[in-house]
């Protein structure tokens, strides 16, 4: 007669297995390496809008300078906040999947949540 195997049972971690991890240098390196990525690049976008939105405010001479047919600049950089957003999420993505992903599935490979 064989005795069955039995896998090992999942369980939910304590706050202090969570502190822990949080705690640890791998931890900490994943979120400077985010940091380094997120602070500027949202730093980056926000002063483009920011200048966009002045210019379409204050500037309305230049912002209704044709640039092609009755296409203006307003206008293209107005699409340039599409095109810009989607570059951006892209840019993230890509970093993600090549620094984030990696680093966390790490992380989260070495917490050892199963009973003994």
């Amino acid at each position: 007669m064989t005795t069955p195997q039995v896998e090992p049972r999942e369980i939910d971690p304590s706050g202090s297995q969570y502190l822990a991890v949080q705690a640890s240098p791998e931890f900490q390196d994943l979120r400077r390496t985010l940091r380094r990525f997120v602070f500027p690049m949202t730093a980056f976008f926000l002063i483009w809008y920011g200048t966009y939105v002045l210019l379409g405010a204050f500037a309305h001479d230049l912002m209704a300078t044709k640039v092609w047919g009755n296409i203006n600049l307003g206008l293209v950089l107005g699409l340039g906040q599409f095109v810009t957003t989607f570059l951006i999420t892209g840019l993230y993505v890509r970093f993600a999947n090549r620094e984030l992903d990696p680093r966390s599935e790490k992380i989260r490979n070495e917490m050892h949540w199963s009973e003994q």
